[in-house]
């Protein structure tokens, strides 16, 4: 008689939980922030998830995030220039605003 095989779905969990999750470099690399996103967060070269942690930091300082939509970001003078003019961004919008002044 054969033996029965075992789950594969409880062996391909235990490596996925015993593997430990490496950083993507590209995520760690240190970017320059252009002029206007330095007045937001500081002009030192840094990486893109500690950019975002900044951004949010100042959002939140601030009271910039939508009382009524928590997913829009309502730009002052400083994220105006960031955000390219637009008075309100969606969180998801606002990174690739973002982006475009990381060097």
């Amino acid at each position: 008689m054969a033996a029965k095989k075992k789950s594969t779905k409880k062996t391909a969990a235990k490596k996925k939980s015993g593997a430990k999750r490496k950083p993507n470099a590209a995520f760690m690399k240190a970017m320059q922030p252009s002029a206007a996103l330095g007045a937001v967060i500081g002009n030192s070269a840094m990486p893109r998830t500690e950019v975002t942690k900044k951004i949010w930091a100042y959002i939140k300082r601030n009271g910039l995030q939508d009382s009524k939509n928590r997913r829009m970001i309502n730009a002052d003078e400083k994220l105006k220039d960031v955000f390219g003019g637009k008075k309100q961004v969606s969180m998801f919008e606002m990174t690739k605003l973002v982006n475009k002044h990381l060097k």
